[in-house]
């Protein structure tokens, strides 16, 4: 499972710390115009909410119909149009993040566009893959996907295997329709209804890949993008994996010098020397699991822990957070980092989840050619370890059912939007799960693709604490003021 994030986790994190109607048949994909305009119904502060009919095969597009869940809050002044919101994933729910729209957008675009946000083919309230029940994925994400033993390399490909079979059995008809391609055209179906003759954007993280992928097939209709935190879609997928695996440990190296500065910091320099500590600490997980004071009785083995670890690692304001969870966890309580373990994968107080780990991995095995066998998974993850040594079995093992995914995969594979309007990418230089050298190639594929290069920590930019990045994203989604090509944004504080 490539790792994600999603806003409203990323609010409930930083709480944490600081607490320690039917509508529209949709439109025509081959003209772009709209059947029908979405109906409207008011649904609490403000927002409206609407659902679009969309095909549930792009090539059939008379045949069964699926529905789209769109929220929007309209704008507060002088209306340009409408901004359509991503936070990434793939998996989390664009419904969530735009009720978040205070934080997630400036004012003066609040001001300027209808905000609005909308769950992907295959997400939260958009037709949702399910695969596991809540208890077969606590078994699931607690596997230790760092195994040093055969036996433990079996229950991983069994685990995987369990959950691409499950996937079939519960969510079987849809499975061969969640990919970014199609959740593209969805898109400009949504665009369409909405009235926009062109298509203003903002994608972050897996988002990203979205309004590239978007770019490519509809570049005519391409007004603005903000493409933040990129994903690079021209890497095969295990190389995607191992190049986000050496992100967080760039990431992890940024928190401990950071950490050893600090006065509450529970581990000892050098970083080299912290670093092995966490090292040990994961590993003393797996041997003997470490204790919680909530969660049931939950056992916090080896792959909690590594949740939990990477979860503030997004965001330098929850590196507070990191400093307690390792404080306790060295003691042997786990509390914590389970806590932001849970965040991490949307694993709710009462032992639910969203549908964020079950569609991340539908969409992530149709949008790319994996391996077909165990044995090169563990090859990857073995090269991967002398790049990564914390990170790297995790991240690469995580992908393991794309190996028994049900379907063909069907990746968009060569993406440059030729004759596409501007197109913003913002890289941040020590991002954890997009590396910046994504942001790079991303801008260097598409035509028209211009960098924007921000000297900081966690992951995307925009609306992140750096006056700079959020002035040129503003001035280029309001007035269409293009920035240079490699700007740079500095270091905050």
């Amino acid at each position: 499972m490539r790792l994600c994030r999603t806003a409203a986790a990323l609010a409930a994190l930083l709480l944490f710390a600081t607490a320690c109607g039917d509508a529209g048949a949709g439109a025509s994909p081959r003209t772009g115009k709209p059947r029908a305009p979405l109906a409207w119904t008011g649904c609490g502060d403000g927002f409206e909410c609407a659902k679009l009919a969309v095909p549930l095969d792009h090539d059939r597009p008379d045949g069964e119909r699926i529905q789209i869940s769109v929220i929007r809050l309209p704008a507060t002044g002088d209306r340009i149009g409408s901004i359509l919101l991503n936070p990434g994933g793939p998996g989390a729910s664009g419904i969530d993040y735009a009720r978040n729209a205070s934080s997630v957008v400036s004012e003066a675009v609040r001001t300027r566009f209808d905000v609005v946000g909308f769950d992907p083919r295959g997400v939260g309230e958009s037709s949702p893959v399910r695969c596991l029940s809540p208890g077969a994925l606590d078994a699931y994400i607690g596997l230790d996907t760092s195994p040093d033993s055969p036996a433990e390399i079996t229950e991983l490909e069994e685990g995987a295997r369990r959950f691409a079979d499950g996937c079939q059995a519960r969510s079987g008809r849809l499975l061969p329709h969640v990919g970014t391609a199609d959740a593209a055209r969805d898109m400009d179906l949504l665009r369409a209804a909405l009235g926009e003759e062109r298509l203003t954007y903002l994608g972050k993280s897996y988002g990203t890949q979205l309004g590239a992928v978007y770019a490519d097939l509809f570049p005519k209709r391409v007004r603005a993008l903000v493409l933040d935190g990129a994903v690079d879609p021209s890497l095969p997928p295990l190389e995607l994996n191992a190049t986000q695996a050496r992100g967080f440990e760039v990431a992890l190296d940024a928190f401990l010098e950071d950490c050893l500065r600090a006065d509450d910091c529970p581990l000892r320099g050098p970083v080299a020397s912290a670093r092995e500590q966490i090292t040990n600490l994961l590993h003393g997980a797996d041997r003997k699991a470490l204790t919680g004071k909530a969660g049931g009785g939950r056992r916090i083995g080896e792959a909690w822990a590594a949740f939990g670890l990477v979860a503030p690692l997004y965001n330098r304001q929850a590196w507070p957070i990191l400093r307690r969870a390792l404080g306790e966890a060295l003691k042997g309580d786990g509390t914590v980092l389970l806590s932001m373990a849970d965040l991490l994968v949307d694993r709710r107080s009462d032992g639910t989840y969203s549908n964020q780990t079950e569609a991340n991995m539908a969409v992530n095995c149709v949008d790319g050619r994996f391996p077909r066998t165990a044995s090169a998974f563990a090859a990857a993850a073995r090269d991967s370890t002398r790049q990564a040594p914390v990170f790297g079995p995790y991240v690469m093992w995580g992908s393991l059912p794309c190996a028994y995914w049900p379907v063909k995969a069907a990746p968009q594979e060569k993406i440059d939007a030729s004759g596409a309007a501007p197109i913003m990418v913002v890289g941040t230089e020590r991002d954890p799960a997009t590396p910046y050298a994504w942001a790079e190639s991303l801008a260097g594929q598409l035509s028209s693709g211009v960098l924007v290069d921000f000297d900081g920590d966690g992951h995307t930019a925009y609306r992140t604490g750096s006056a700079c990045v959020d002035r040129l994203v503003d001035d280029y989604l309001i007035d269409l003021k293009v920035p240079k090509d490699g700007v740079r944004c500095p270091k905050i504080g």
